[in-house]
């Protein structure tokens, strides 16, 4: 199990992110990193004040981020799951609220619920619920990003005709 110690700042403010903003907007998540990205740590927004919880998550966050979770659930027991999300082949598997713990580490979620103002258990709720939407929005093509600008081009997706 994770734990808050060894979690990077990058997967903490994109947890925090998901678990804030994401959960009532997930037809939006696009919008939000966007924003996120634009406000930026010093200059405000959720993604600054996540970055200040959490140290500055600094340049490619979200790319980081994003391939950091991948990681953690990958490594916490739930591979089936996080290959389902990044898979342009397959469905997207949802996730319990005991797997995101398993795979994030009850330290560090216990440390972003003080830190976000969540009860624990509404945290687990909205992280099962919104990081499978995410992961799969962020890798249409079965590729993790590299960059903050595939995240956001991902993200934002093809301008409407």
């Amino acid at each position: 199990m994770a734990s808050s110690r060894n979690t990077m700042p990058s997967l903490a403010a994109l947890l925090g992110l998901l678990a804030v903003a994401g959960y009532q907007n997930r037809d939006k998540l696009g919008q939000i990193f966007q924003d996120a990205k634009g406000r930026a740590p010093n200059s405000g927004g959720i993604l600054g004040e996540l970055g200040k919880m959490f140290g500055d998550p600094g340049e490619g966050s979200l790319s980081k981020g994003l391939g950091e979770l991948v990681d953690a659930f990958k490594n916490g027991g739930n591979r089936e799951a996080a290959d389902s999300w990044v898979s342009a082949e397959k469905p997207s598997q949802g996730i319990s609220a005991e797997q995101v713990e398993s795979s994030i580490g009850k330290d560090t979620l216990q440390e972003l619920a003080a830190k976000t103002g969540l009860d624990y258990n509404e945290l687990l709720k909205r992280l099962s619920t919104s990081i499978p939407d995410a992961v799969d929005k962020m890798t249409p093509n079965g590729q993790l990003p590299q960059n903050d600008e595939e995240v956001l081009g991902r993200s934002v997706g093809p301008a409407s005709a």
